[in-house]
């Protein structure tokens, strides 16, 4: 398995993206959203999504040098419609417009629609917290075959649905940032370990007769088998209200079955943008916030060596270790790269 140095492998995104079309900003961003992605230890979102990315612009089903636009604009609420464009553009334009309408308004809520796939949540809660402000982002996905099982249920019904709440942390460089899929795993990370040839862990998988399962294979036949939630019904109810909140309330849409089998993703995300500044004195909640983090990472570890961590601690260090050794790509996500980079006339070597 290849270890890549994160420059070289934002280099290579941001020529495939340039070769496809796009504009060199929008090349940057969008690159080095999937390579961060990979340093911080979500593979699912990381390089390993270009091939896809590629497949659906040749499809017509995205578009490049697309900001989105707003389609409503009632002050503190806003409606954007992401055009197709790369979601990680259209969902960081919108992110961006949330955080500045909070800052003159005190909160926003932006209901983002009909944007390709935005790539890793946490990102959009990471540009909130660094502007010193409090969000809540609920996603859903649709334009794809249902990959995830309700409670008690056999078969897909909706997508991974993650959802991401962030807030200043107890260093300006130390965020609170928790991402997380509603399903157990999110489905990139199926697709990596089809991939690297591995099997997924126990009670994380259904196979096409509703029965547990650890080969990833099953999310790739017709008929298809399906993910888990996390934390059984608690992990579904979470699911359930993300795909109403970022496919029904936003106006994108939600997983009905007419809005399947496009393979390609379309992503809805409601914000909530808060100032907290308009709640509590700013000096005040950084002390609440750094002594309730020390208070609660003082406790003891149950293993030597694993000490607590806040939420978003473990992408820092997956990102400090891997800007250090490379990031590991496993040969079969290599090859695909490769190949798709080929058809924008892009040679990746080996």
């Amino acid at each position: 398995m290849p270890t890549i140095e994160a420059a070289r492998l934002s280099g290579i995104a941001r020529r495939v993206f340039a070769a496809a079309g796009s504009a060199e900003e929008e090349a940057n961003i969008v690159a080095d959203h999937l390579v961060e992605a990979n340093l911080k230890g979500h593979d699912s979102h990381g390089v390993g999504m270009i091939p896809s990315y590629l497949r659906n612009l040749g499809a017509g089903k995205a578009k490049v040098n697309e900001g989105g636009r707003v389609a409503s604009d009632q002050g503190s609420i806003i409606v954007y419609d992401g055009e197709r464009g790369w979601g990680q553009i259209v969902a960081r334009n919108a992110t961006l417009l949330g955080v500045a309408r909070a800052k003159r308004d005190g909160v926003a809520v932006v209901a983002l629609k009909n944007a390709h796939h935005i790539g890793r949540v946490g990102t959009y809660g990471e540009i909130c917290a660094g502007a010193g402000m409090v969000s809540l982002h609920f996603v859903n996905i649709t334009d794809q075959r249902p990959a995830v099982a309700p409670w008690r249920g056999r078969d897909g019904r909706f997508g991974t649905n993650p959802l991401c709440i962030a807030l200043p942390g107890p260093l300006p460089e130390r965020p609170i940032i928790a991402d997380m899929a509603t399903s157990r795993i999110a489905m990139g990370k199926v697709r990596v370990a089809r991939n690297k040839g591995e099997q997924i862990g126990a009670e994380t998988l259904l196979d096409t007769d509703g029965n547990p399962t650890t080969d990833p294979n099953v999310m790739y036949r017709r008929p298809r088998g399906s993910l888990l939630t996390f934390g059984e019904h608690k992990g579904y109810a979470l699911a359930f209200i993300c795909e109403m909140l970022a496919g029904a309330v936003t106006g994108s849409g939600t997983m009905r079955p007419e809005r399947q089998d496009a393979e390609s993703v379309t992503n809805g995300m409601l914000t909530i943008v808060i100032d907290p500044d308009r709640i509590v004195d700013r000096a005040w909640l950084v002390d609440e916030i750094a002594a309730m983090t020390q208070f609660i990472t003082s406790s003891p570890p149950r293993k030597a060596g694993e000490p607590v961590l806040i939420p978003g601690d473990p992408e820092r260090q997956n990102r400090e270790r891997r800007l250090r050794d490379g990031v590991p790509i496993d040969d079969e996500t290599w090859r695909e790269i490769a190949a798709a980079a080929r058809t924008v006339n892009v040679l990746v070597e080996a």
